[in-house]
């Protein structure tokens, strides 16, 4: 690394370019601590952050192109009989094309943040036949993402460049695989919209007659109901984290990240941000969706009893999980574990957003609600690292913590509602 680093401060573009190409060419270089290290000569001024992604994107390209076009033309018995010199044998080959039947081509946009793979990408697509167009829309694309993700980084990180790099390299492998699942999720649901809903449903409906009647409204609670079971999941292993005493490497980084982006200019920013968790502002929002329940509500005593439990459950149950695991924050004065503000913002602002989209008929108006939601929810995170009031896992456990409790509440009302609606049909009937 000490030899590629010492030609890099002295031919800078020329070497990311090469040294980007053979490594997606199964030549094994150093590629995101190289990157790392061009954004901290980014940070120094020596080198251009923009030049320095587009050159390193197109290092990438080219390196990868070539590999796809290669593998392409020879086939796969030629790497059966000689990819082993390339770090492309059988055992790869086998790796790979299970993971291509995993997660589809997406695998392509992020197989860059995943050692071992994003060097045989290429090569496999041209083996698997994959059409040129399809596979330089994902792998183009991947790559730009990719590189200007290391660049950036290493600009953010100044001097700490290599002293936080591997950590936050694992976070983003980690972040990789999740949104590989996720495009793997929305490949299979685009492709099989109908079977899917279909099968989902008539499952529910064998196990649960509630559901007969609901028209549209089906598919959100089913939406709901999966993230439900999936931050179910994800909270037993954050309270084992928790236990372990695991965070205090994510508090680190995470804590000086905000710290680099967000610097003390702006405090009256986030000081503004913070007024949207003020008990003051939450109960006058509290208020108002109240009263736009009673104007708009289609079940009115329905959606009413469940905002007061889910609001007052909220506030109940993050009180209680602070005692309970009694984890004091930087201040050294009070429990902040899970954080009291990302939870409620997830609860409050959560039901609200439901709520309306619920009964709103404008999808456009639905979607940007749902954006704007989660940019509150995030900003809300944010506040509490950046006035150093919370540790960044106690905002993480309270966005769990607090969409548990949410999906829950939403759930058990719309099968409350539907139970509601049988119970009138069959005393219509009769």
């Amino acid at each position: 690394m000490n030899f590629i680093t010492d030609l890099f401060n002295h031919y800078g573009y020329i070497v990311l370019f090469v040294a980007l190409m053979l490594e997606l060419i199964a030549f094994p270089t150093p590629g995101e601590t190289l990157m790392t290290y061009c954004g901290f000569l980014v940070f120094q001024g020596k080198l251009n952050w923009g030049i320095s992604i587009i050159v390193a994107a197109l290092g990438v390209i080219s390196g990868i192109t070539i590999s796809y076009f290669i593998s392409r033309t020879f086939g796969t018995p030629f790497f059966q009989k000689y990819g082993s010199y390339i770090h492309l044998g059988p055992d790869k080959l086998e790796k790979t094309s299970q993971w291509f039947e995993r997660y589809g081509n997406g695998l392509l946009v992020v197989a860059y943040f995943i050692p071992g793979v994003r060097h045989i990408t290429g090569y496999f697509s041209g083996i698997a036949k994959i059409p040129y167009k399809k596979f330089a829309l994902n792998a183009y694309i991947g790559a730009f993402i990719w590189t200007g993700t290391f660049i950036s980084l290493g600009k953010i990180l100044g001097s700490n460049w290599e002293k936080f790099h591997g950590s936050i390299k694992k976070y983003l492998i980690i972040g990789g695989i999740i949104l590989a699942i996720v495009l793997l999720g929305i490949y299979f649901y685009r492709r099989y919209k109908a079977t899917i809903i279909d099968f989902i449903m008539k499952s529910l409906e064998n196990g649960i007659q509630i559901f007969h009647s609901l028209g549209k409204i089906k598919v959100a609670i089913v939406g709901v109901a999966a993230i439900f079971i999936s931050l179910s999941i994800v909270l037993i292993g954050l309270i084992q984290d928790f236990l372990a005493r695991e965070f205090s490497q994510f508090d680190t980084i995470v804590t000086y990240l905000v710290s680099l982006i967000f610097p003390e200019n702006w405090s009256s920013v986030m000081g503004l941000f913070k007024l949207l968790t003020a008990p003051e502002v939450l109960i006058a929002f509290t208020l108002l969706l109240f009263a736009w329940i009673i104007l708009k509500g289609r079940n009115r005593l329905l959606e009413t009893r469940f905002l007061l439990i889910t609001v007052l459950g909220g506030a109940l149950l993050e009180e209680g999980l602070r005692l309970i695991f009694h984890r004091v924050g930087p201040s050294g004065n009070m429990y902040t574990f899970p954080s009291q503000q990302a939870l409620l913002a997830v609860v409050v602002y959560g039901f609200a957003s439901f709520m309306v989209l619920r009964h709103a008929k404008n999808r456009w108006f639905g979607t940007l609600l749902f954006f704007m939601t989660l940019g509150v929810c995030v900003v809300t995170g944010l506040t509490v690292i950046f006035f150093q009031a919370q540790y960044p896992s106690d905002a993480v456990a309270g966005y769990v913590f607090g969409g548990v409790w949410l999906s829950l509440n939403i759930v058990l009302m719309e099968v409350f509602r539907a139970l509601s609606k049988i119970r009138l049909d069959l005393l219509s009937k009769n």
